[in-house]
């Protein structure tokens, strides 16, 4: 989310073809990545998960020993409790489990079954922190027999924060084996027009159960700070190219979206505008009625429930808005997995 080689390809590998796979060849393991989920909502399984985040330098680009008396005297120390209670505040208490584990669950197993007809290839999930982890079901994938591994971190927009760790954790799963399996991964997919499409789809069916259309569309991306991008990550890039395309496909709906970054954490200056920013002053500008849209998540989550769903909306209540919609990602709906499963085909090409 370039000019830069494919990750996992080399910058001179051919246009791969269409021929079919070898009949030697074993089974093909996808593997979908998201970015992670604490195991439970009490302190220390909330220590444990936000230690492995925060502990990550793509997360964190700031001096480490500064950065290690920071993260364990201070954040470990009060953090888990306030994040624990946002996560019960969404916690499926059914399954005991948040919602981005239960819904990449289901993208895997929906994918697995659009591509059940082709039977080499074997679809299964995992976390870049927390519980699955990408190594464990690596391991598990070779185990089925698979000797070609397609990495698939759910990231639309490429950031080194979120595509490039996901990727790193996978290539440190393989350093350990033996017998590794041949690599690909799945670029970022901004201007997709199937995602786009998919996007622009949901907007609509959205907006059309609401009695009244909003003045005004949000689309919340997660911030990075500055310095990243400053530094040549592309992520603000893809997401303006992601708006841009958006915006095209909605047709006269577009002249409505507004691009903004939500998630802001320390005292850096991160890119803008914020979410939280731009939904107070348009309250206080007098605008009555918006919607967002977190098109930068491929699945519900913490950030999208809670932190745009219920915090966006008491400020956006509190300051003189009186109608305030969530539009949901797309999730597992059939417009997602068919986003997911078109980006499979694409880069299996050549495999099957």
């Amino acid at each position: 989310m370039n000019e830069t080689p494919h990750p996992g390809r080399f910058a001179s590998e051919p246009e791969r073809s269409s021929a079919p796979a070898p009949k030697h060849a074993g089974r093909i393991g996808v593997l979908l990545l998201n970015l992670g989920t604490p195991d439970g909502t009490s302190y220390w399984p909330m220590r444990r998960y936000l230690k492995e985040f925060l502990s990550d330098r793509r997360v964190i680009e700031t001096n480490r020993v500064l950065w290690w008396l920071i993260l364990n005297g201070v954040v470990l120390v009060k953090r888990p409790f306030a994040s624990g209670a946002k996560y019960r505040s969404i916690w499926n208490e059914e399954l005991d489990e948040s919602p981005l584990r239960t819904i990449t669950r289901s993208q895997a197993e929906k994918v697995g079954r659009a591509l059940a007809s082709k039977k080499t290839v074997v679809v299964d999930w995992a976390m870049r922190y927390g519980n699955p982890s990408i190594a464990s079901r690596i391991d598990a994938l070779v185990g089925q027999g698979c000797d070609r591994l397609l990495a698939f971190p759910l990231y639309p927009q490429y950031a080194a924060a979120s595509t490039a760790t996901a990727n790193d954790k996978v290539f440190d799963a393989l350093k350990t084996l033996r017998a590794q399996p041949a690599l690909r991964t799945v670029p970022p997919y901004p201007q997709d027009p199937v995602y786009i499409a998919a996007l622009a789809d949901s907007i609509r069916t959205h907006l059309g159960s609401l009695d009244s259309e909003p003045e005004a569309i949000l689309a919340s991306f997660h911030g990075v700070p500055q310095s990243y991008v400053d530094r040549g990550d592309p992520y603000q890039k893809q997401c303006i190219e992601t708006v841009e395309a958006l915006r095209a496909a909605l047709g006269p709906l577009g002249a409505k979206l507004k691009l903004t970054f939500q998630s802001r954490f320390g005292r850096a200056e991160w890119i803008k505008p914020y979410t939280d920013k731009t939904v107070e002053a348009l309250a206080r500008e007098g605008v009555k009625r918006i919607a967002i849209v977190s098109p930068g998540f491929a699945a519900d989550c913490l950030e999208t429930i809670e932190e745009i769903a219920e915090e966006n909306k008491e400020i956006f209540l509190e300051h003189g808005g009186e109608k305030f919609s969530y539009i949901p990602c797309l999730n597992d709906s059939d417009g997602g997995i068919g986003v997911l499963v078109r980006l499979i085909e694409r880069e299996l090409e050549g495999w099957v």
